[in-house]
């Protein structure tokens, strides 16, 4: 004869059943398709237990036990099961939101990234990039009510405060890795500030970068000839110059302004007006055709990652020694091709620094504190 148990019993029981399937549900819904068999195999238990209730109530107890101990021994260990099981779900919910999340935004930057590179394809250029652009549509674009772009103004800035006793500074080569991040940065944003612990090093070749980037020199394909002819006359010089456009102009001025400062600072950074105009001419005057001086060329390769190839005998790549800190890039290429220096255009670039204040005197003189 099955054993009869209190309806207090029997009620506490069903109620917890009930409550449980119930919160397990939500659970299960909560997590979403995924999850849900999980909550599936949780809510088995549970019918399994039940029926081990259902059973025991036609089976007589061992000597000494009731069904309500019963009950309450197979309900405690089942609320365990429970809890455990909802407890997994939920963790697993939150795991899975994460994932979700993380995909989402790998995604959304992924976009980004292939529109980005859609739009430099079409245009050559992506709309906001600094380098490679014409001094006078970047001007234009940063509306900063300066005419000069605003690398050359950060640049300059920084050297001028911490850099210009740095030996053989616009001489010494700058760490490829860090001026293609700073490209990157400034392409990006081109009124951005420096990176702090930046080196002046880099900053000077930041400097020389850019200004091979531009298609056109500042002082114009048009002017070429003229500024040659004129290279030994102050008053020359200072008439033909006149005919550049005002950014190029202006930008021009601050350049040179910047190439006198540091000139002056020679007994320490070793860098003279000839040197210097040495290393500036080929990046401020070349003729329109050219395909490029040495050092110009050498300065867009360095803003160039290099191709990764993979070498089957050593599996080393180009990147990798790129990597290493004790490789200096610009040993990847030779400087010297056998094609002459362009006197005339040095000469000119030295009286540009060095006469700097009466050629330039239609311009606000750059003056830093």
């Amino acid at each position: 004869m099955p054993l009869v148990e209190s309806p207090q019993w029997r009620r506490k029981a069903t109620d917890f059943f009930s409550s449980s399937s119930f919160k397990l549900k939500q659970a299960g819904q909560s997590a979403g398709d995924n999850i849900a068999d999980v909550a599936g195999k949780v809510g088995t238990v549970v019918k399994s237990r039940w029926a081990i209730f259902q059973d025991a109530r036609q089976r007589p107890p061992p000597p000494g036990d009731t069904v309500q101990e019963r009950f309450i021994s197979a309900a405690a260990n089942t609320g365990v099961i429970l809890r455990k099981g909802i407890s997994e779900t939920k963790e697993k919910v939150a795991v899975g939101k994460v994932k979700v999340e993380e995909a989402a935004k790998k995604t959304a930057d992924k976009s980004k990234t292939i529109l980005n590179n859609i739009e430099r394809w079409q245009k050559g250029v992506a709309s906001n990039d600094v380098f490679g652009v014409p001094v006078e549509a970047t001007v234009q674009r940063e509306q900063s009510g300066k005419a000069v772009p605003l690398i050359l103004v950060r640049c300059a800035d920084h050297l001028v405060i911490s850099g210009l006793s740095n030996e053989y500074l616009f001489k010494s080569e700058g760490g490829r890795k860090v001026l293609q991040q700073l490209v990157s940065l400034y392409n990006e944003d081109s009124g951005a500030s420096l990176p702090d612990g930046v080196s002046p090093i880099d900053v000077a070749a930041l400097i020389k970068c850019y200004l091979a980037s531009i298609p056109e020199p500042l002082t114009t394909f048009a002017l070429y000839d003229e500024l040659k002819d004129a290279r030994v006359s102050i008053d020359d010089l200072k008439n033909i110059l006149k005919k550049l456009p005002n950014v190029n102009y202006m930008t021009l001025e601050f350049v040179t302004a910047l190439l006198l400062r540091v000139s002056r600072k020679s007994a320490l950074n070793k860098m003279d007006s000839c040197t210097l105009a040495v290393e500036f001419a080929p990046l401020i005057i070349w003729q329109q055709g050219d395909s490029g001086t040495d050092l110009r060329n050498h300065l867009r390769f360095t803003l160039k990652p290099p191709p990764k190839i993979v070498d089957t005998t050593t599996s080393t790549t180009t990147w990798d020694l790129l990597d290493e800190d004790d490789v200096d890039a610009s040993s990847q290429i030779p400087l010297d091709d056998g094609s002459p220096p362009d006197y005339g255009a040095i000469e000119v670039i030295q009286c540009l620094i060095e006469h700097h204040n009466p050629i330039f005197t239609d311009a606000n003189e750059t003056v830093w504190r």
